[in-house]
């Protein structure tokens, strides 16, 4: 008799396109596992990413404004599932896989630091080898999570949460190596931006960090005005665009991608990286720089011993990786800030 997780499988053949990831065809998990009766692969996958602790702890991460005390300012957390959001509304209209493109999406950030962009750039400037959120984000599922065994999830996950990062870099690179091998893993990474550009420009308006006038109009005239429209815009761009591909490869018109990149940089020079947040980094620095030093020194309690192979070095960056912001803030004042004296 089939099972329910079959009859899901069968269905994913009969109406995805012939370009979509089947579960059926994963290359399968580092660790073999019986397969579930009623969940797919990939369904599995999206459901230990949604239950793991470090998915938790991104409602309490920086975005871009640190430990913002409006209530409407994104954080870690948000902006995953904004990502989701976009990714599965682009997926299904191509007829991809929206399992796995969830799974990926809501995987894509889970290794980031405490304090967004200075937290990275801090982990990076204090770790041998540097520090990247994306190579981190598979650490932790693959070896970190579960106390040591990791999420053992498909490669198919694995892959697209390990390449869904771009930076300052091209948004959809040009290399191959350099992208997810499956399309839907191309639709998180463009995904990925197409949230930022456009939530963190609506976040910038509401700290008056930058004014409706200081992005450029011919910015708004090609993708809109209002953050909805951008969006709206850009995903109707995505669609079309990977359509007139034939789905070889998820893809964004000239013209759109002009202005998104655009955008992006006016993000990295006014709202990134301009002189209130250079000054914040520093501070950043500090208390990473700080903690990572005192727990090199005093591992006991907090440093766990795995993986085993690894230097201390490197699990300790692990825990600071690991930390929200309020954690961060919360050790640093207990181990460096002196405590009031009560006297009787």
């Amino acid at each position: 008799m089939e099972t329910i997780r079959e009859k899901l499988e069968r269905i994913e053949r009969d109406n995805l396109s012939d370009k979509a990831s089947l579960s059926t065809k994963t290359k399968g998990r580092t660790r073999h596992e019986e397969p579930h009766h009623f969940r797919t692969a990939f369904q599995r996958d999206r459901d230990r990413i949604i239950h793991c602790k470090s998915f938790r702890r991104l409602k309490h991460k920086t975005q871009v404004f640190l430990s913002p005390y409006g209530d409407h300012y994104r954080t870690r957390l948000t902006h995953t599932l904004e990502v989701s959001q976009i990714a599965r509304t682009i997926a299904k209209a191509l007829r991809l896989n929206e399992d796995l493109t969830e799974a990926i999406a809501l995987g894509h950030d889970i290794g980031h630091t405490p304090f967004g962009h200075a937290g990275e750039k801090a982990l990076d400037d204090l770790l041998v080898g540097g520090f990247s959120h994306y190579k981190q984000s598979l650490r932790v599922v693959e070896k970190l999570e579960y106390e040591g065994k990791g999420l053992n999830l498909t490669f198919e996950v694995r892959d697209g949460v390990s390449r869904h990062s771009k930076g300052m870099g091209e948004i959809l690179n040009t290399d191959a190596q350099a992208m997810p091998q499956t399309l839907e893993g191309q639709v998180v990474r463009i995904s990925d931006v197409v949230a930022y550009v456009n939530h963190d420009v609506d976040d910038a308006l509401r700290a008056e960090v930058i004014d409706q006038e200081d992005i450029p109009s011919r910015l708004f005239k090609t993708l809109g005005k209002y953050h909805a429209l951008r969006i709206d815009t850009m995903v109707d761009d995505v669609i079309k665009a990977s359509l007139a591909l034939g789905l070889e490869k998820i893809v964004m018109g000239p013209e759109i991608m002009e202005a998104v990149t655009e955008l992006r940089d006016f993000l990295y020079e006014r709202v990134y990286y301009n002189p209130h947040s250079l000054g914040e980094l520093e501070k950043t620095e500090k208390i990473l720089t700080d903690l990572y030093n005192h727990f090199l020194e005093n591992p006991e309690d907090y440093i766990k011993p795995y993986p085993a192979e690894d230097p201390l070095e490197k699990r300790v960056g692990d825990f600071i990786a690991g930390m929200t912001d309020r954690y961060a803030l919360r050790l640093y004042e207990r181990f460096f800030m002196p405590l009031s004296w009560t006297i009787l």
